[in-house]
């Protein structure tokens, strides 16, 4: 008579255990049902979408009719399309004109393209668009100012590269390294108006 009891005795052990499995995962929830009650996690701290305003160099631009209440840069785009460039010829370059690293191999990222390894013109994709050369008279004469905002609003076929190189302290180190390119090249002559012979 003992035999039949222990047999029950492991059949009920069993059906609870699977009836306590069922209970398990049918009305326990799923951590990552629980992760919406979390309310921190040490990671977020160095994520950029925290607070991605805490640096004073990245670019605030402003919605227009709205005034900043800190920071930012200038927003000045309106003038310079209409060839109104006090304001960017009024910029000072920050950095001392030290063409570095970083303006290197953002120039060779973003704009030997077109200017060229040397600035030039000659890019591959400069000769069938007619990109100016960097290093004429005319290109020398410009402003450190002029050229960042070359490079942030663009100019005639030049599009504008301030999406994409965002930080205002690279930008000027692209001028920097320019102005390197300038001082290392041989001046070239000015382009010839169209229509005329050469």
């Amino acid at each position: 008579m003992r035999r039949p009891e222990w047999r029950n005795t492991v059949v009920l052990a069993l059906t609870l255990g699977v009836g306590a499995c069922q209970f398990y995962y049918d009305k326990v929830p799923s951590p990552d049902d629980l992760m919406h009650i979390v309310p921190w996690f040490d990671a977020m701290i160095g994520s950029r979408a925290v607070h991605p305003y805490s640096a004073g160099d990245i670019p605030r631009n402003t919605v227009p009719g709205t005034v900043p209440v800190t920071g930012g840069e200038a927003d000045y785009e309106a003038n310079w399309r209409a060839a109104r460039t006090a304001e960017a010829d009024a910029l000072v370059n920050p950095t001392g004109r030290t063409a570095t690293a970083i303006g290197d191999s953002t120039y060779h990222t973003f704009c030997s393209t077109c200017h060229g390894q040397q600035g030039a013109g000659d890019g591959l994709v400069g000769r069938k668009m007619g990109a100016p050369s960097l290093l004429t008279d005319r290109a020398r004469a410009f402003s450190d100012g002029y050229l960042y905002s070359i490079i942030r609003y663009g100019r005639g076929v030049m599009p504008r590269y301030g999406d994409k190189i965002f930080n205002h302290q690279t930008r000027w180190e692209v001028v920097n390294y320019v102005r390197m390119l300038q001082s290392q090249g041989t001046p070239a002559a000015a382009p010839a108006a169209p229509g005329a012979t050469p």
